[in-house]
């Protein structure tokens, strides 16, 4: 038995109670099948993981997450609920935008409805800078459309700039050009642009705005609240690139359109008027001219043209000689103009009547040692033959025999020293020194136009008081629909009127000063002036000033035509002879177009001279100055 169980097994069995232990090759056989990371570390030994971990950490943790939660709650029901208002203001200022809805500028129209000013929308080119295309072929391309260099294109193209106008207003084709180019970054907008249709000839009336739609001069400066009308509203949502994604958003507030002005003036009067006085201004060689022409029922103005003039839509390079509106701006010494209101004086105080006769002989008279002389002497003449050959010692005989307030109140009665009350910025007060301070030389200057300054307008103003027996009327540039006979202000008895009239004919005639200004089938009175320019304190020898200002029809007048030509130097410089002519063209034109019939059978306006065949102009009698 023993040797039994100490056979050969018992190399395979330990004893009782003894540690089995592997065998030394199978234990490094088993050791190196095990990964290395096994070896390297015993997570059964680590002490962190041994170790309880506390409670109250377990809770700390729990609590920062519920409390980072309420807090999320807290901000999303502050953002959604409470500052609801605020964000919401937030974000549209990223995302909305208010965009104006212009107001349409008022027209301006003539007295028969014809446009002188509109407003046509136009296309405006703009740019986001960073956004534009990079290809520097394109940037050329567009360069060269907008009429600029490459250089001054990438200076206005400033990455650092949100938003530039590459051109405002730009021409149509510019505006298809750049979009055929389909450069990224580049914009177009509509504006609107004002139009003046009859351009130069009605500049200085119209006047203009600047790229705003602002009045700068003339009627649109003088009525910009009543054209601009009030700007309306929209508001809409554009993506980062400016473009408009929404339009429906929020109120939308509409523009009120600006209101038309219907003026006084008639488009087809003023653009003769306009071309007579350019006419005249080159063929005499004068720095500049004026025309203007009054409604004799309405006191409505129906021309006031100048020249040089400029065309309101393109004003590059403008002097402020072509911007003068120089029929109310300019004041100048009316010269003999001034004769017929002291003749008028004279017959309403009873100290003259038209039959009157003064002698003027031997053509010169002498006040506190000045000497006043005629162009001609003339002899024994009556007072209608005083006006007809402009004789200033005629004129200073009656004149002396007056109060110096009497001439002082009859001057401010017809408007000179006064602003003309007329809805049209810049027209001027003129000059007119109070009586008091007269000295004797200066009364008798006054009488034939030295000493005292008015515009045209005031002096075609003055003589509505011979056209309307004696009544000085107010003048508009607005019109009046009616066509009701303004009330004016009683100067002069209807009697004296008339018999100023006829001497103011016989002056228009041959034989008087201005035998060129006669109208071909219609009967005109009126009177010349030529005046030596004031330079400094004295005058100059050789720089002169003519006009004629005039009437027709004598019989029943309805219209006052003023002509003033500035510096004539082409060797005729006489009011008849320089200013008469386009006394006469124009009044023949506007009365036609204003529907008058004539008064006189039609005549050739060559009127020969029975003695030596000479035309009319040499029958004309040199005046006075």
């Amino acid at each position: 038995m023993r040797k039994w169980f100490g056979g050969g097994d018992r190399s395979q069995r330990s004893a009782p109670g003894a540690t089995q232990r592997p065998h030394k090759a199978a234990s490094a056989k088993s050791a190196s099948l095990r990964p290395q990371s096994a070896r390297a570390v015993s997570y059964s030994t680590s002490p962190l993981l041994a170790s309880k971990t506390p409670p109250w950490r377990s809770r700390f943790l729990v609590g920062l997450v519920g409390l980072a939660f309420a807090g999320l709650l807290g901000r999303a029901l502050y953002v959604q609920v409470i500052g609801t208002e605020f964000y919401q203001k937030q974000g549209e200022a990223r995302f909305v935008h208010t965009v104006e809805l212009p107001a349409s500028r008022g027209r301006i129209n003539d007295r028969s409805g014809q446009v002188l000013a509109a407003s046509v929308a136009v296309p405006s080119i703009w740019a986001i800078p960073k956004e534009v295309d990079e290809d520097p072929a394109k940037r050329r391309a567009l360069a060269k459309i907008l009429g600029i260099s490459p250089a001054e294109l990438e200076r206005k193209l400033d990455p650092s700039t949100r938003f530039v106008w590459l051109r405002r207003q730009a021409e149509d084709q510019v505006a298809a050009d750049i979009k055929a180019l389909g450069l990224k970054g580049v914009f177009q907008d509509r504006e609107y642009k004002r139009k003046y249709p009859e351009g130069e000839a009605a500049a200085h009336v119209v006047g203009f705005t600047n790229i705003e739609e602002r009045g700068q001069e003339g009627i649109e400066l003088a009525f910009q609240k009543a054209l601009q009308g009030k700007d309306g509203s929209r508001s809409v949502v554009r993506d980062r690139l400016g473009r408009v994604v929404d339009e429906d958003v929020g109120e939308r507030v509409p523009a009120a359109n600006g209101r038309d002005i219907d003026l006084s003036i008639d488009s087809k009067v003023q653009f003769f008027a306009y071309q007579r006085i350019r006419d005249a201004v080159a063929e005499h060689k004068a720095k500049a001219g004026s025309v203007v022409v009054l409604d004799v029922l309405t006191g409505e103005v129906l021309a006031l043209a100048n020249y040089p003039s400029y065309n309101p839509t393109e004003r590059k390079n403008l002097s402020g000689a072509q911007l003068r509106n120089r029929a109310l701006t300019d004041i100048f010494e009316p010269g003999s103009t001034m004769k017929p209101f002291i003749a008028a004086l004279a017959l309403e105080t009873g100290r003259v009547t038209p039959e009157t006769t003064i002698q003027t002989a031997p053509g010169s008279i002498v006040i506190t040692g000045s000497r006043i002389t005629d162009a001609h002497p003339h002899g024994e003449l009556s007072v209608a033959g005083v006006i007809q050959k402009s004789s200033n010692v005629g004129t200073v005989k009656m004149a002396m025999t007056m109060q110096p307030r009497e001439m002082h109140e009859m001057f401010t009665a017809i408007g000179l020293g006064q602003r003309p009350q007329i809805d049209f910025p810049g027209a001027i007060t003129g000059k007119l020194r109070p009586y008091k301070s007269w000295r004797p030389v200066e009364q008798a200057t006054m009488s034939y136009g030295y000493g005292l300054s008015a515009s045209l307008l005031q002096l075609a103003r003055a003589y509505t008081v011979f056209a309307r027996d004696g009544e000085v009327i107010p003048v508009t540039m607005l019109h009046q629909p009616g066509g009701e006979p303004v009330r004016g202000l009683k100067v002069f008895s209807p009697k004296t009127a008339y018999d100023v009239r006829q001497m103011l004919q016989a002056a228009a005639a041959p034989g008087g000063t201005a035998p060129l200004a006669m109208a071909s089938g219609y009967s005109v009175g009126g009177k010349s002036g030529t005046a030596h320019k004031q330079e400094g304190k004295g005058y100059a020898g050789n720089k002169y000033r003519s006009w004629f200002v005039g009437l027709a029809p004598i019989s029943k007048p309805r219209i006052i035509v003023a002509v003033m030509v500035d510096e004539p130097s082409n060797g005729v410089y006489y009011g008849g002879a320089v200013a008469g002519p386009v006394f006469s063209q124009v009044v023949s034109q506007s009365l036609r177009l204003l529907g008058v019939p004539t008064d006189l059978e039609v005549k050739p306006m060559i009127v020969a001279s029975q003695s030596a065949g000479k035309p009319a102009a040499a029958q004309a009698v040199e005046e006075s100055f």
